[in-house]
């Protein structure tokens, strides 16, 4: 009951906390937590997985960032700029009293140097820079390693962003091609794109300089010190960091564990201070419950909602080109639109969550597509799509397909590898199955070629799911459907594409604040009257922390930072 109510208070770890008050710190601050993977890569320009921005924030710093409570302040620059009265310039006064980790300086040239570069290895964030004028031309490039250096050494013009400027050494002005409100939030994103590396230390080991601590040079409050792949990594505070606050954690040990519950129990006999951190809050729902179960633990028990949402994709294309559009798609009118919503109040959420996670690893969606706790959240209950009402789906089915053609023989495909989906799968096909009399078959595929056939459109019903980048409303409506999507002929999964809501996109993107969040709200109301999708649950983390260790928690979108965490006397 601890962990639920957890999850009606803002921070329940780090602010308001329940530790006991300090009666001093432990003379050893040496923070240690497992995490089951090793990095895929700790340069900001490719990292990817959620270990590698978690341990990377820590690293590296951004022109601005999102503070614990997902406010927007000042990183590197010294204030949050506001744009220009056209919406299409920012310029970023930065700190002069920021150095790297060996001592360098920051300076204007290292954003432009680290931006330029993250565009043209165009990693997985890359389009967290695409507001940016001449993106599209640099992001064309096609260099890699030492030639991709070269390049931009000598400001080659294929890997330039040509609305990057410095017009001094602590001055950098940013042109967009269009008004963006979601820049500043893009850019925010720790450890990716919008971090700043130092051109001295990375143009000598273009691709492996982060592997080496010699050479894992970042401005953020810790450095590299030790690296065994595969085994463990250390990390030290940097006693010069110019930020706040200063560090009192002085050293941060990690080993690196191929099972959930083995580190879960090394972290109950003592050896941990912290589950959870480094991108491993999906710890097994046995664990959680015994955890639950423990008066002498279950204290230290966080779950806490993270930033991804579950749901079913119908196939809507209206294009011959399209193989298995099925009785779904918007071309066949009201029919099709009372299918679709008989197929969503058909399933009870709530008890969807209790059924695959324990209500631990998930809740219902019932609050629309972003999840709870970022911008563009309805509130609890407020979709109606997330309602259960068997009767009324009944009542649709039978008037869109009185016979029982349209529904013969459809069929739900999902990824297989995470349990969840396949029971969720499962549960899906009980619920069309008792509540609508709809026999719904269903298969799975290897991650890689679902996605590839989902995105085809060759799935009459799917699996769908959406992780947020940064916490703004475009990342969800931009990139899932419309003609920014790649809607209607690829790269958009269910190809739901209308004039009205490309319209409404490309309004709400140029505009700033309540405005624009006003069109955001709206295009959810448009997605939900058009039954484009059938929310099922969003994710929740699980997380362990030693009554000991003030400071730390997390958020949304990440676990809090090293340098705010204490070890206090035990």
């Amino acid at each position: 009951m601890a962990a639920v109510a957890c999850l009606l208070v803002a921070a329940c770890r780090g602010g308001g906390t329940p530790f006991p008050q300090s009666t001093g710190l432990a003379a050893e601050q040496t923070l240690k937590f497992p995490i089951l993977h090793d990095f895929g890569s700790l340069d900001p320009g490719v990292s990817d997985a959620e270990t590698d921005t978690e341990i990377g924030q820590n690293m590296f710093d951004n022109l601005v960032k999102f503070d614990n409570n997902l406010n927007l302040i000042a990183d590197l620059a010294t204030t949050v700029p506001q744009p220009s009265a056209d919406g299409l310039t920012y310029t970023f006064q930065l700190r002069h009293d920021a150095t790297f980790s060996n001592g360098d300086k920051f300076t204007s040239r290292d954003v432009l140097y680290s931006w330029n570069r993250a565009v043209a290895m165009q990693g997985a964030y890359a389009s967290n820079l695409s507001a940016i004028d001449g993106y599209m031309s640099a992001s064309a490039n096609t260099a890699t390693g030492a030639a991709l250096e070269a390049l931009l050494e000598k400001k080659d013009p294929s890997v330039t962003l040509t609305g990057l400027s410095a017009p001094d050494d602590f001055t950098v002005k940013v042109r967009l091609t269009s008004p963006a409100g979601w820049f500043l939030p893009a850019i925010a994103v720790a450890g990716v794109t919008g971090s700043i590396v130092d051109q001295n230390v990375v143009k000598n080991d273009f691709d492996n300089w982060w592997t080496k601590p010699e050479t894992a040079v970042g401005t953020g409050p810790y450095k590299m010190a030790a690296r065994m792949p595969d085994q463990s990594v250390e990390f030290v505070a940097v006693d010069s960091w110019w930020g706040s606050p200063k560090p009192t954690v002085k050293k941060v040990h990690l080993d690196i564990l191929g099972d959930a519950s083995a580190a879960i129990a090394k972290y109950e006999q003592g050896a941990y201070d912290i589950y959870g951190y480094g991108g491993f809050s999906n710890a097994p729902i046995t664990d959680i419950l015994r955890i639950q179960g423990t008066p002498s633990e279950k204290e230290q028990l966080l779950i806490r909602p993270k930033v991804s949402t579950t749901f079913v994709s119908f196939n809507m294309i209206a294009d011959s080109k399209r193989q298995a559009r099925g009785p779904f798609s918007l071309d066949q009118g009201q029919s099709a639109h009372d299918l679709r919503l008989a197929f969503a109040l058909a399933v009870d959420k709530k008890k969807l969550a209790t059924s695959v996670c324990s209500d631990i690893a998930c809740t219902a969606a019932t609050g629309g597509l972003i999840p709870k706790g970022l911008t563009g959240y309805m509130g609890d209950g407020q979709d109606p799509l997330g309602k259960y009402d068997p009767a009324k789906a009944r009542q649709l089915l039978l008037g869109a397909d009185p016979n029982g053609a349209k529904t013969h023989g459809l069929t739900f495909t999902y990824d297989a590898g995470n349990p969840i989906n396949k029971a969720t799968a499962e549960f899906l096909q009980s619920q069309w199955k008792e509540n609508l009399g709809v026999q719904v078959d269903v298969q799975s595929a290897p991650y890689t070629q679902f996605l590839r056939a989902r995105l085809n459109g060759q799935y009459v019903m799917s699996r769908d799911g959406w992780k947020a980048d940064y916490d703004h409303p475009e990342d969800w409506f931009d990139n899932l459907w419309g003609q920014l999507a790649g809607c209607p002929d690829s790269n958009c999964t269910s190809g739901y594409d209308t004039k009205a809501y490309d319209d409404l996109v490309a309004r709400a993107d140029a505009e700033p604040g309540d405005l624009a969040m006003a069109d955001y709200k709206k295009l959810n109301q448009m997605l939900i009257d058009d039954v484009v999708y059938i929310p099922l649950f969003y994710a929740n983390g699980s997380f362990l922390f030693k009554p000991y260790v003030r400071g730390a928690g997390t958020n949304n979108f990440f676990d809090f930072h090293w340098n705010e965490i204490q070890l206090l006397s035990h």
